[in-house]
């Protein structure tokens, strides 16, 4: 059974940091390019970033360049995404992806409020 389960979501001020998680399983992890998207209310669902599966050169939004870091451990068939100088456009049930060239698999999210 494929399972992605995202964690690490929450409430944030405006300026700070979150880091997100992604638990796989059920899957052969190591060979799935991983991403990270994004649905804001009324808005559609967008890429923020990518990662291939050997964990070489990763791609992300321009709204989060420089801002959030995508990572990989195939070991522990974990992806992350590392958020920081969070901003209230940010604000979003994020996602995470799981893609082969035959398939794709989703996490059910996890919200993100960036508020003071």
């Amino acid at each position: 059974q494929v399972q992605l389960r995202e964690s690490g979501g929450g409430l944030v001020q405006p300026g700070g940091s979150l880091r997100l998680s992604c638990a796989t399983s059920g899957f052969t992890f190591s060979v799935f390019a991983m991403s990270w998207y994004r649905q804001a209310p009324g808005k559609e669902r967008e890429l923020v970033a990518g990662i291939p599966s050997n964990g070489g050169s990763t791609n992300y939004a321009d709204s989060v360049k420089g801002r959030f870091t995508i990572s990989r451990d195939n070991a522990k068939n974990m992806v992350y995404l590392q958020m920081n100088s969070l901003e209230p456009e940010d604000t979003a049930v994020y996602y995470c992806n799981a893609r082969s060239q035959w398939i794709k698999y989703w996490g059910q999210g996890t919200q993100v409020t960036v508020s003071s």
